[in-house]
C-alpha cells in the first residue's frame, strides 16, 4: 500500500497542539499518519496516543509505520465522532489533546480506486469507510432531481446545482451513471460555457465534493464531535483542527466561540441569566492559513484553514 505523508501545516499544528512529553493524544483522522508521527516523537516515552481512522487503508498503514511503539500507540477503526465512545472502551478519562484533519487524505484521492477524483476512471464509491451502506453511485442514480440539486447546493456551493441535477436525471434515463470520467462529463456540460472557462477550478469540484460529504454525512458527524469535544480533553488540553471549506470551518468556528463566550442568552436581555460560565480560550481568534513556502511547495495546502483552543 503506497501512503503518501504530505501533511497540511504541520509546523503550525504542533505549534497550537503543543503536545507534552508523557502525554495522551488523539489524531481522530490517522490519514497517511503524518500529524500523528509528529505527535508521537514529541509524546514519546511514557505518551500514549490513540489514533482514529474511519479508513481502514489508513489503520492498515499506520500499524506498519508505528508498529516499534507497541501498546503506547492504540488504532481504532472508526469515525472520530465517537471518539467519547472510544475513549470510554479505553478507560480513558481525558485527553490531553486532540487533532483532527477534516478532509481527503492522499492516498484516497490517488490511490484508493474508490472515485474521489475526476482525474482518473473510477467506480462511483466516495465512501471513506467501506463498510457505509450508501455510495456516490447510488445517489447520483436514485436520489429525485430536486433531492439530487438540493444536495449540490447545499453540500458543494454549486451556483449551477439545477442543471446539473436535471442533466443527471436525463442521462440515467437512459443508463445507470457509474463512473467519475462520465460523471464529471455530464456536469461539465451541463454548465454554462461562459461558466466553466472563467473558472479557476475543474467544472465538476464542487459537486464531487458535495457527493463525498452526502455519502459520508461528513458535517453531520463533524457537528457531533464539536459538540463533544471539550468533554474529552484535560483541563488545559487542546484541540486543533485543520478543515478545507467553509462549510466545515463555519461548524468549528462557531461552536469554539460559543464555547469561549459562555453566555448563551440573547443579544436582546443586557444581563446575562443563564450563567454559563467560559469552557474554552481561542487560541486563534481568526482561521490560520499556510505559509507562502508551503503552498509553493505543496499546491494541494493552500486551501487549508486551522483553528485550536483551549479547555479551561
Amino acid at each position: 500500500m503506497d501512503f503518501k505523508h504530505i501533511s497540511a501545516m504541520p509546523r503550525e499544528v504542533m505549534a497550537y497542539l503543543d503536545p507534552k512529553p508523557g502525554g495522551t493524544y488523539v489524531d481522530g483522522t490517522l490519514g497517511g499518519g503524518g500529524h500523528s508521527a509528529l505527535i508521537i516523537d514529541r509524546i514519546m516515552p511514557g505518551g500514549r496516543f490513540i489514533g482514529v481512522d474511519q479508513d481502514m487503508d489508513a489503520i492498515l498503514n499506520a500499524r506498519e509505520r508505528f508498529s516499534a511503539h507497541g501498546d503506547d500507540v492504540t488504532l481504532v477503526h472508526d469515525n472520530f465522532a465517537n471518539l467519547p465512545a472510544i475513549l470510554a472502551e479505553l478507560n480513558i478519562s481525558g485527553v490531553d489533546g486532540i487533532f483532527v484533519d477534516i478532509g481527503l487524505s492522499q492516498h484516497q484521492l490517488e490511490g484508493s480506486g474508490r472515485g474521489f477524483s475526476f482525474m482518473k476512471n473510477e467506480p462511483l464509491d466516495m465512501r471513506m469507510d467501506a463498510r457505509g451502506d450508501t455510495t456516490a453511485e447510488d445517489l447520483v442514480n436514485t436520489l429525485p432531481e430536486k433531492e439530487l440539486a438540493d444536495t449540490i447546493y447545499k453540500y458543494g456551493e454549486e451556483r449551477f446545482s439545477r442543471g446539473i441535477a436535471k442533466a443527471i436525471v436525463k442521462r440515467r434515463e437512459t443508463a445507470p451513471i457509474t463512473t467519475t470520467l462520465e460523471l464529471a462529463d455530464i456536469i461539465r456540460f451541463a454548465m454554462p460555457a461562459k461558466a466553466v472557462a472563467k473558472q479557476k477550478i475543474h467544472p465538476a469540484t464542487r459537486s464531487f465534493q458535495a457527493l463525498r460529504i452526502a455519502v459520508n454525512r461528513e458535517l453531520d458527524r463533524l457537528e457531533r464531535f464539536m459538540d463533544d469535544f471539550c468533554g474529552l480533553l484535560n483541563p488545559g488540553g487542546r484541540l486543533c483542527v485543520l478543515s478545507f471549506h467553509s462549510l466545515e470551518d463555519r461548524i468549528v468556528k462557531q461552536k469554539m466561540r460559543l464555547l469561549a463566550s459562555g453566555c448563551t442568552c440573547p443579544k436582546s436581555i443586557p444581563i446575562c441569566v443563564c450563567k454559563n460560565e467560559p469552557k474554552v480560550k481561542l487560541l486563534t481568534r481568526k482561521t490560520i492559513r499556510p505559509a507562502e513556502d508551503e503552498v509553493a511547495a505543496n499546491p494541494m495546502a493552500r486551501s487549508t484553514r486551522l483553528r485550536a483552543c483551549e479547555k479551561l
